[in-house]
């Protein structure tokens, strides 16, 4: 019911997890990732305890396969789970119990292993693999991207498609990337998009936060100048204008540089956000008509 990667970065010590099911919210259930330690997806009937176990045998210094071997014997139910891990000296493991539902099974390779079950072929697993191998001079996120991208042209899950995920972690003790789409016909696809809009929005935002071997610091400041843009306006950025911005300039005659429009619609979205609301209410079958006009006890009436 679900096809997922977990890999190590060998140059950067990353550890990631992506993973598509016909299933919603697969990003909450399936993949677990502690940085400097190890990352795992925990899939068919999924038994979380099965990942969270592996995590701290792999903190404690037993290799991949040797957490893995461990945490199913404790599961007297190990014929219907599936699990692929790898520990942050890249040292891969992959079960696919017999009571999985077909097709299932896994591939295992240094620093990776993809798995999956319930899906259309083998075809799935083996495109993955071979996708991320091939793309072995990107970076972690864009090679797990294309591993499920391809997983999902050579059929993926063959129920359909519903949800899927993109977890990356560096030294911090905080994701690089936490991405999830959600109850969606082609995930796989909105997580490539949202992936781009993240590259330019929260990526230098992350960059910029605090780190546990530093002092903390304030963010960049031209990160700052981005992120009090609304969305449509950023880097990446698309839909219509938020209506706010209708509301400074039509109502309020206000006409402010971006940078300074920003910082005031930051800090006065509620208030506009009310303006607008009060502006569109329609009480002609209670009241005469209202004109709401804020602007009024600050103006000064010309003299006769």
């Amino acid at each position: 019911m679900t096809f997922s990667i977990v890999a190590h970065c060998p140059l950067t010590g990353q550890l990631g997890v992506a993973v598509s099911t016909a299933v919603p919210a697969v990003g909450s259930i399936c993949p677990y990732v502690k940085p400097g330690v190890g990352a795992v997806s925990t899939q068919a009937w999924v038994n979380p305890y099965l990942a969270i176990e592996a995590l701290q045998r792999m903190e404690r210094g037993e290799p991949g396969q040797a957490a893995l071997e461990a945490v199913l014997a404790g599961d007297e139910a190990r014929g219907l789970r599936q699990i692929g891990l790898v520990d942050a000296r890249g040292r891969a493991a992959s079960w696919s119990g017999e009571l999985c539902t077909d097709w299932f099974g896994h591939l295992v390779d240094d620093h990776f292993a993809v798995q999956g079950n319930m899906l259309v072929s083998e075809a799935t697993i083996s495109s993955m693999a071979a996708a991320y191998r091939e793309a072995a001079s990107r970076d972690l996120a864009e090679r797990l991207l294309l591993a499920m991208e391809a997983g999902q042209a050579a059929g993926g899950d063959k129920r359909g498609r519903q949800s899927a995920s993109l977890t990356v972690y560096g030294e911090e003790d905080y994701a690089l990337l936490d991405l999830r789409v959600d109850e969606h016909p082609d995930p796989v696809a909105e997580l490539r998009r949202i992936h781009g809009v993240a590259r330019l929005q929260l990526t230098p935002f992350v960059a910029g936060m605090p780190r546990k071997k530093g002092p903390a610091v304030a963010p960049p400041a031209e990160v700052i100048r981005m992120l009090l843009e609304p969305p449509a306006r950023r880097p990446g950025g698309g839909g219509r204008t938020p209506e706010p911005l209708d509301l400074v300039r039509d109502l309020l005659g206000i006409d402010l540089p971006p940078e300074r429009l920003a910082e005031n619609l930051a800090a006065f979205a509620r208030i506009l956000e009310e303006i607008g609301t009060l502006r569109n209410l329609d009480l002609t079958d209670i009241h005469p008509s209202v004109v709401f006009d804020p602007t009024a006890p600050y103006r000064r009436e010309p003299h006769a």
